[in-house]
């Protein structure tokens, strides 16, 4: 199974044939999808639907929630009636009751008979139908428009599935960076002795000067311990067991993005750590390269799902 990144966009459009009447008074209007999402620490959906199709939310999270597990996601319906017959129906109780009023009041108001263009303007006498059919086609409707939301995800979580291969390529170039610093660091490290030796020598002197009256043994064991902590091997063994730990994730794939971000912040911890036991400037610069690819490693990872 292959990672997935979790940025990208997709368009769904409505087809053609969808708009089709059917059934000779209700005709559906054409419609768009579109899907989006950026990183996010979980998953984050956001619906929007236009007024008079928030019916639909319920089912499009639903399927959302199950084709996506990380993400910031919306998810939006575009209705357009622009090539949709438009139908209009004269409110003939609204105008009765306005004419029946005007008559009332008699003298008490100015101006003459009501005129038809004034009635036309009052609101509520001109109204749009309602563009909703029957039950049954309301139902149909709603398949169509489900449908469509469906292959809008579809085509998103192929558009994220394209971009994480990017991402897999580059990570697996990383993992081979930090591999190849790594063994330089191991073969740097055969110079520490020597470097060591010199700074144990000077501490030595240092702890002789400020405590002239401090035991052999306990001499001793201070020289250990600081011998000890400028050892570099554990941390060149941790790093290379999370290189390969990386890479079996890599291959395992699937929603691996939380565990990879964790392994970076342990391949982040043993480079700050080589870099503080360092006692030779070229074995140092080779930790602070360690940071550099560890750091644009992260960077890559915070957008794996």
């Amino acid at each position: 199974m292959a990672i997935a990144s979790m940025t990208g966009f997709a368009r769904q459009d409505s087809a053609p044939q969808v708009h089709a009447q059917t059934d000779g008074n209700a005709e559906w209007p054409a419609w768009a999808w579109e899907a989006k999402s950026v990183n996010n620490r979980g998953l984050d959906l956001r619906c929007r639907l236009p007024a008079g199709f928030e019916r639909l939310e319920v089912e499009v999270r639903r399927r959302a929630q199950a084709a996506f597990s990380r993400g910031s996601l919306q998810i939006a319906l575009t209705i357009d009636r622009s090539q949709r017959a438009r139908r209009f129906r004269i409110n003939r109780d609204w105008i009765d009751a306005l004419v029946a009023e005007r008559a009332r009041l008699g003298d008490r108001v100015a101006g003459g008979p009501l005129q038809f263009e004034a009635l036309m303007a009052i609101r509520g006498v001109v109204e749009e139908e309602d563009e909703a059919g029957p039950a049954d086609d309301t139902a149909a409707l709603d398949a169509a428009l489900l449908a469509d939301a469906e292959a809008a995800m579809r085509r998103l979580a192929e558009a994220r599935a394209e971009e994480g291969a990017h991402l897999e390529q580059a990570l697996r170039g990383q993992l081979t960076e930090i591999e190849q610093l790594v063994a330089k660091a191991g073969a740097l490290a055969g110079t520490q002795p020597a470097a060591i030796r010199g700074r144990l020598g000077d501490l030595v002197a240092s702890l002789l000067v400020d405590k002239p009256d401090m035991p052999a043994d306990r001499l001793a064991h201070e020289v250990a311990l600081l011998a000890a902590k400028a050892d570099i091997r554990e941390e060149l063994d941790r790093l290379a067991g999370h290189v390969a730990a990386a890479r079996g994730l890599l291959d395992a794939g699937g929603a691996i993005g939380r565990r990879l971000d964790f392994l970076c912040q342990e391949f982040n911890r043993e480079a700050n750590t080589l870099c503080a036991k360092s006692a030779d400037l070229a074995l140092t610069e080779t930790g602070l390269g360690l940071k550099a690819v560890i750091d644009q490693m992260r960077e890559q990872v915070q957008n794996v799902e």
